[in-house]
């Protein structure tokens, strides 16, 4: 087998999205001839944990290295998960770690895994270097380990590095100084994965040097497996159950469809009183205040962080699924692994959206009303058609074909086809 040396800070038994995506790449691998060593986190407080994702790959064979390093979590000197702060502070707290920590508040932790990483290949052969940004500070380690070991490199991004939508420049320095990290850990690395389209774009636009050929498009997925081994539950009633999982902040926002929603209450309460708002994922007090503003309290049921196989299930019943990115900075590269899961379990949805490559997806899944993020009366139509088509037993279903395309053991094989590529690049 070949073997693949792999640098991610987020992987389980930490929880939420960040893991799935370098997480079900190693599952797959050893199906596909390739043996991966993970360097990785200590167990460390986070914001949520599902310990469960490790029963996936237990007797598969994969080395999972763990160290622990200054930053942030490890520092909080306990495992487990931490109360995640309300937004603003979140904000704040975002603000002064992007001003003193370039690339990012994790460079410690990035500088143990380098040290590790050369412990093991100064011991061991390796045939290539994955790392899954972010963080980025993983990224210039990793270069430095190409250069030393003169072995292939390929990045992974999961987002945009310096153009990331949620992230403005403390200082002209701050913006200069990333650009010119970034621009040299790129003129390194060997290969160059992105989630979407629009991150590929914005790289060629940014570093000219970069071609088409160099970046491939890999997407997030859906688990083939995941769908056979989570609980079936029966549906709790005949409402109309709408479902969302997954965090609020920055400009991902209840606030159009909850007032969306207090609309159809007052216009046409008949409806609301047969619909059911199911909500999945660690909230915080601005979400319940907004509710109880709202008086939507008796419409909504929060099931709090779930663990993955227990958030498919409540996915299962739900009649339809919502999903929403508000506008934004680049907002066109924005690439949520939560689309994809919607995808993996063939729901309807109300898909509210800015132009990006999300709404692409979700308008070529055939099975979405797709509207503007903030447009309160067009999230009000789309609830209600959905309703009715429910009542009639109409609801729209989607390509299966499409869907297909998404699995992660289909989207491991084209990963590591690229690895045996760039290995041999004049094959």
């Amino acid at each position: 087998m070949f073997k693949v040396l792999i640098i991610a800070y987020y992987f389980p038994p930490m929880g939420l999205s960040g893991v799935q995506r370098t997480f079900k790449f190693i599952k797959y691998m050893p199906q596909n001839n390739w043996r991966p060593t993970v360097i990785t986190t200590s167990e460390t407080a986070y914001y949520a944990h599902d310990h469960s994702l490790l029963n996936e790959i237990k007797d598969k064979e994969i080395e999972i290295v763990r160290i622990k390093g200054n930053e942030v979590n490890s520092l909080l000197g306990k495992k487990g998960n931490v109360k995640m702060p309300n937004e603003w502070i979140r904000k704040l707290l975002s603000k002064v770690s992007n001003f003193f920590f370039i690339p990012d508040n994790k460079k410690n932790w990035s500088n143990e895994a380098y040290l590790k990483a050369k412990e093991l290949l100064s011991k061991e052969h390796f045939d290539c270097i994955f790392v899954s940004g972010p963080p980025f500070s993983s990224f210039i380690e990793a270069e430095k380990l190409k250069k030393e070991f003169k072995i292939p490199l390929i990045l992974d991004y999961r987002d945009l590095w310096y153009g990331y939508h949620f992230r403005s420049f403390s200082t002209p320095y701050h913006s200069l100084k990333i650009k010119n990290m970034e621009y040299k850990v790129l003129k390194a690395a060997d290969g160059v994965v992105v989630t979407n389209r629009g991150i590929k774009e914005k790289l060629m636009d940014y570093y000219k040097f970069l071609t088409f050929n160099d970046i491939l498009i890999i997407p997030h997925g859906y688990d083939p497996e995941d769908l056979e081994k989570f609980k079936r539950e029966p549906k709790p009633n005949k409402k109309f159950i709408l479902t969302y999982s997954g965090l609020f902040y920055e400009n991902i926002t209840p606030k159009y469809f909850f007032t969306a929603f207090r609309k159809l209450l007052n216009e046409k309460p008949e409806i609301a009183a047969n619909i059911e708002l199911h909500l999945i994922g660690i909230k915080r007090k601005e979400t319940w205040k907004l509710i109880k503003k709202l008086k939507l309290e008796s419409y909504v049921f929060d099931f709090g962080y779930l663990t993955h196989l227990e958030v498919l299930s409540k996915l299962n019943f739900a009649d339809c699924l919502w999903m929403m990115v508000g506008r934004g900075k680049n907002a066109d590269t924005i690439s949520s692994g939560k689309l994809f899961e919607y995808f993996g379990m063939e729901k309807p949805l109300i898909a509210c959206l800015p132009e990006g490559k999300l709404k692409s997806y979700s308008e070529e899944y055939k099975a979405a009303i797709i509207t503007e993020p903030d447009n309160i009366d067009e999230i009000k139509n789309a609830i209600i058609t959905m309703y009715n088509n429910y009542l009639i037993n109409n609801l729209p279903k989607p390509s299966k074909e499409y869907v297909e395309k998404f699995r992660r053991d289909f989207l491991t094989e084209q990963l590591t086809k690229h690895f045996q590529l760039l290995m041999n690049p004049k094959v």
